[in-house]
């Protein structure tokens, strides 16, 4: 299961020597110690004790469902070849290939987790008919096959089930042969010939496992590395693709970089470093693996330079695959400002365990969501069924990035939003029902001179979005809630009730700890007089803004959100916002900032998409990680030297740095300057291109 072998015997430096990983040299290539290595037996004793890891048992029932899978696929393809007339000699060649991709292809899933599979097919079977309906009836007829859900209008087209108990996801591919060889390469960009867009998005997710595993330089140290950081990630709430954070193949990414940084580390060092480099990670400057390669089959590739729309990415994170993609296209200044100060806890509390003052399971503290905000917007979902429910709520899910997106976009990013990842279920409740959360804030540390932000378009858009589900079914309904923190509905709460507020003192202490960092984790948050600057009148319930369906003609969602400054007061008031109904079926949330309102959350306040690169490499975030002592500084650390951002300026200087962040004084001016010619010759380059 989990074997220290290896551990006391790091690659040697010749060996790591001879190959370079990733785009620029690495920032050490230093082994290991005896104390990294025991805190590394440390962390996967605990790794084991939280459950990671899947039992022997399990992994062979996994393997036998994936034989079965295949086997019915191989039938599925034949029944259509014979079908469709072809001769026997045909029919007996006919074959499809399962392969798999995510968290299993990479060996790090656990018990519960669901497979990632592909289904390879010939030229003569399609998608939208052979796969989506013939397919899909014969796995309704098995008995071992349960909550059947086709997708086929997601950017990936995917068959969701359940088989025998183990969660599948399934994508096809039809390619240009007419048989499928069983010893079919996946990796070969010829297979990309004469394929749609979708069949290409398809097919990538398995090239990229592969190729993942190829880019970094210790398969078992990368495996137990991203194994932690995902389960870190679930329990610090930053884990989810489709609300804006980031999916498994995000954190494999990133993983994997930091494994090309230092090459040589074990997972206790590379847990640490990860959140070391990208709590100084200047974005929008892009994560990548290996160079971007162009290729005569005409895909486009992610290149900010040619493509307007890659210049607004915010957390660009490149797949190694032809043809190379933004992976993080989801995330948003909201969600990328959240996993920032989450980093900044991770660095933080790694900093703690490396000088032996906390233990490991400090890293995975659960994040406070519902103590961390003062007002939410909570949309509840309803169905006549279960059956219903599931396929509702998958739509619904998948919309409220676009809320979020909306919301920062009409308020021009005044208001920001964190969505909760997880769903919440009312056992009370009759119909099938399932809830999800969003907590409000105003942007900290902008004083807002009376500026109004009305959000009743926006939300009547996000309405019109959802009622454009093809699948509606009568007691299909959404409801959209503004609540205030001691509002929230129990169900919330792990133990069904309010976790008992802690007192001032020990609220005080924990915002210390966490003033150096400038994290903005439930720690800092616990204050009654809290930090968001938001606050909801308490004589005033909750008001429900109207369901989806039906929506009557004409109903405007009633949310205004009204910012005003005034002048100095010694500490932050607890009247930041306050609601009130203005008329029958309107909520308007109006805020007045107290006089001299100083807020100890940080966030970022100079993210920006414009393409420039005079921000490559490592700096500290504006306002998110002052505290920080160990720093990574330098040119080629977080820039990866793609050739159309940074050209070779900073490969040379790799060199110079140390691993415990001590660079000279002259030879930062000198990176920062060649940084600053580069960035302005990114700019022009880009207005040309324009």
């Amino acid at each position: 299961m989990v074997s220290s072998e290896g551990l006391s015997a790091p690659l040697s430096l010749p060996q790591v020597a001879a190959r370079q990983y990733g785009v620029t040299k690495p920032i050490s290539t230093a082994g290991p110690t005896e104390v990294d290595i025991l805190r590394t037996l440390e962390l996967e004793k605990f790794l084991v004790d939280a459950g990671l890891y899947e039992t022997k048992e399990g992994v062979a029932k996994r393997e036998e469902v994936l034989r079965r899978i295949e086997q019915i696929v191989k039938d599925w393809v034949k029944q259509l070849t014979r079908l469709r007339g072809y001769t026997d000699q045909m029919v007996e060649d006919a074959n499809a290939r399962i392969f798999t991709f995510g968290s299993y292809r990479l060996g790090v899933h656990g018990p519960g987790a669901d497979i990632d599979t592909l289904c390879v097919g010939p030229s003569y079977v399609n998608r939208e008919e052979d796969f989506f309906f013939v397919l899909h009836n014969i796995l309704a007829e098995m008995e071992e096959v349960t909550e059947l859900q086709p997708v086929p209008d997601a950017h990936v087209p995917v068959m969701k089930f359940k088989f025998d108990g183990i969660s599948i996801d399934l994508l096809y591919a039809s390619i240009s042969l007419l048989v499928v060889p069983e010893d079919l390469d996946i990796s070969d960009v010829s297979l990309l010939y004469n394929i749609d867009e979708p069949t290409v998005r398809s097919l990538n997710g398995c090239r990229v496992a592969d190729q993942i595993l190829k880019l970094v330089p210790n398969v078992e140290h990368f495996c137990t590395t991203l194994r932690c950081l995902k389960f870190w990630a679930k329990r610090r709430g930053v884990y989810s693709n489709v609300t804006g954070f980031l999916g498994g193949v995000n954190w494999a990414l990133l993983v994997a970089r930091v494994c090309q940084l230092y090459p040589n580390a074990v997972p206790s060092m590379l847990v640490s470093r990860f959140f070391r480099v990208y709590t100084q990670w200047r974005w929008p400057n892009p994560v990548m693996l290996c160079p971007i390669e162009e290729d005569e089959l005409g895909f486009s590739v992610w290149d900010p330079r040619r493509y307007p729309r890659d210049r607004t990415h915010h957390m660009p994170i490149i797949t190694p695959a032809y043809p190379c993609m933004n992976s993080s296209y989801n995330v948003s200044q909201s969600t990328l400002r959240v996993m920032v100060e989450q980093f900044c806890y991770g660095n933080k509390t790694c900093e703690e365990v490396e000088l032996n003052r906390a233990q490991w399971c400090a890293l995975f503290e659960p994040y406070m969501f519902f103590e961390s905000y003062k007002n939410y917007l909570q949309v509840d979902i309803i169905a006549a069924d279960v059956d219903d429910l599931r396929a509702w709520k998958g739509w619904v899910e998948s919309r409220l990035r676009q809320l979020t997106l909306m919301i920062e976009r009409d308020t021009l990013g005044m208001l920001q939003c964190h969505p909760c990842p997880h769903e919440y279920v009312d056992t009370n409740k009759e119909c099938a029902h399932c809830a999800f959360f969003m907590g409000l804030q105003r942007k900290q540390g902008e004083k807002v001179q009376g500026q109004q932000f009305d959000i009743r378009g926006t939300v009547d858009g996000f309405r019109h979005s959802i009622n454009m589900y093809m699948f509606w079914k009568p007691g299909m309904e959404i409801h959209v809630s503004h609540v205030r923190r001691r509002q929230l509905p129990p169900y919330v709460y792990p133990d069904g009730c309010k976790r008992p507020r802690q007192s001032r003192v020990m609220v005080q202490q924990q915002a210390d700890d966490g003033e150096a960092c400038g994290s903005g984790s439930s720690e800092r948050h616990l204050k009654r007089k809290d930090l968001d600057g938001v606050e909801v009148n308490q004589d005033t319930p909750p008001q429900k803004w109207q369901s989806t369906s039906p929506l009557p003609h004409g109903s405007v969602s009633p949310v205004i959100i009204n910012h005003k400054a005034g002048s100095a007061s010694p500490e932050p008031s607890d009247k930041g916002f306050s609601m009130e109904v203005v008329e029958s079926n309107k909520i308007t949330l109006s805020g007045e900032m107290e006089p001299g309102y100083a807020s100890n959350s940080s966030t970022i306040t100079n993210v920006s998409s414009k393409g420039s690169c005079d921000d490559a490499g490592f700096g500290s975030v504006a306002g998110s990680c002052e505290g920080n002592t160990r720093s990574v500084e330098g040119s080629s650390v977080g820039s990866n030297n793609p050739g159309y951002l940074l050209g070779d300026v900073c490969e040379a200087d790799s060199e110079a740095l140390s691993d415990s962040g001590c660079v000279n004084g002259n030879l930062r001016k000198k990176v920062n300057a060649a940084l600053g010619m580069v960035g302005t010759k990114f700019q022009r380059g880009i207005t040309q291109n324009k």
